[in-house]
């Protein structure tokens, strides 16, 4: 990582009269900017101003009309944006223009309080406090259309071709057909400094899955982010539009963003979540984190799944969880225990979606895993073996996002982990969210109640 004045140097000596500088809203959507490098060099030294409608407002820039920290009545001032330096990168597929990431974590407003970058770096340095370093690392799946830019209207949505067709998970035939866009991804996002493990094609017409390598939490929450944009930005330049819907059609399965998740004493080079004493290769607290989890889960689900489509995913039979289940290496499960190696062994959150905000996804996870180590929670609920969507015995998700967010912002434990302010704020926009689809008028209920009623 670069000190300060290398990074003043490298800029100095970019042809970029400009640096991109980007925060992300409540949805994980990346809000930026371009600012001239004398002025990005000088926000260097302290902060820089950015209007707080950025957490105020949703993906169609309605404002939210039941929020404390933002709304009419505070005048949507600034809030101080703070530029993280580490998050230096240069931009390939845009005439190599440098980019930095910047969050809310100053005390001197209210934006260190609903900024989910900020929130995870609270989380990450309880973590820390207690002697533990998190590794984390997502994997996205996707759907790839033959249209440039998809959000013109509506009817483009409805046209748009799948790059490929059929059903053709792990087809080495599919990559063939798109291996320029294919090689881009893998070529341009490791420029960027977000290296893929892995890409192939998975199940469902245009579907690419992606992991991502693993690293600090949140250089992994900030690899999750910039991948989704990246990915958007990278297809444009072959006329591919990129969505992370969580439920495309009722006919496929969804979308997942998968969050694997170990802890580990970095000094040793030990995996924390590792016994090699154990059946399973568990640690005691690798079993307490588990079982935080699982208990935390129903109270906190609209950060693993924020939107109103992806409750639509998490159905029976569509490879996402409906159940408070964990299982050895089972995909039917919430919690998926991969129990390989010292290296390998960690856990994987299936519940996650391609939709979420990748700070909050990972903030949850951590905060509710620390809390059973806290707590020393036992895994009372037996690994499900087989069926996951069977195993109801200790209960099964909220299935929308109204029910979900009822339940989470009446949770004291919610506002223990995460504090009040934000659990307030975001759980409003969430019923926002609800309020918006609840108005709709949607084309099921046109043509089942038109003519027949």
């Amino acid at each position: 990582m670069m000190d300060r004045n290398e990074i003043i140097s490298k800029l100095k000596e970019s042809a970029s009269s400009h640096v991109k500088v980007a925060v992300t809203d409540i949805d994980g959507v990346l809000r930026g900017k371009l600012m001239h490098r004398e002025k990005f060099i000088s926000a260097l030294e302290s902060e820089f101003g950015f209007c707080s409608v950025v957490f105020g407002w949703d993906t169609n820039d309605q404002v939210y009309d039941n929020v404390a920290i933002t709304g009419w009545h505070t005048g949507y001032g600034d809030f101080p944006a703070r530029i993280d330096e580490s998050t230096f990168r240069i931009t390939p597929w845009q005439e190599d223009i440098p980019f930095f990431l910047a969050d809310f974590d100053s005390s001197l407003s209210d934006g260190e309080y609903v900024c989910p970058r900020a929130l995870l770096k609270k989380v990450i340095d309880q973590t820390q406090q207690q002697g533990y370093t998190p590794i984390f690392a997502q994997e996205f799946e996707w759907f790839n259309f033959l249209k440039a830019q998809p959000g013109s209207n509506l009817a483009s949505f409805r046209e748009a071709t799948p790059i490929t067709s059929g059903m053709f998970g792990y087809s080495i035939l599919r990559m063939s057909d798109n291996f320029e866009y294919f090689r881009d991804l893998c070529q341009m996002l490791e420029r960027f400094d977000i290296p893929v493990e892995g890409l192939h094609t998975e199940t469902g017409p245009g579907v690419l899955e992606a992991a991502i390598q693993c690293s600090g939490a949140l250089e992994a929450a900030d690899r999750a982010t910039l991948f989704k944009s990246a990915v958007k930005d990278i297809g444009k330049k072959y006329g591919i539009a990129a969505s992370f819907m969580a439920k495309q059609t009722k006919e496929l399965p969804g979308c997942s963003g998968h969050v694997h998740q170990s802890l580990w004493d970095v000094e040793k080079s030990t995996n924390l979540f590792y016994d090699a004493r154990d059946k399973f290769h568990m640690s005691p607290l690798m079993k307490h984190y588990l079982a935080g989890q699982l208990h935390c889960l129903p109270e906190i689900l609209p950060m693993f799944a924020p939107t109103v489509n992806s409750y639509k995913r998490l159905t029976e039979g569509a490879w996402a969880p409906t159940t408070l289940t964990w299982g050895i290496d089972n995909r039917t499960t919430a919690l998926r225990v991969i129990s390989g190696g010292p290296k390998s062994t960690r856990i994987e959150h299936r519940v996650v979606g391609s939709d979420v905000n990748p700070y909050l996804a990972v903030a949850a996870c951590l905060a509710s895993g620390l809390y059973g180590i806290k707590h020393k929670l036992s895994l009372d609920n037996p690994h499900t073996v087989g069926n996951g969507y069977r195993d109801i015995q200790f209960g099964t998700l909220p299935v929308n996002l109204y029910e979900a967010t009822s339940r989470m912002s009446q949770s004291k434990l919610a506002s223990e982990l995460f504090g009040e302010k934000f659990v307030d704020h975001f759980t409003q926009s969430r019923f926002w969210e609800w309020r918006q689809f609840s108005e709709q008028v949607t084309d099921w209920e046109t043509k089942r109640y038109f003519e027949i009623i």
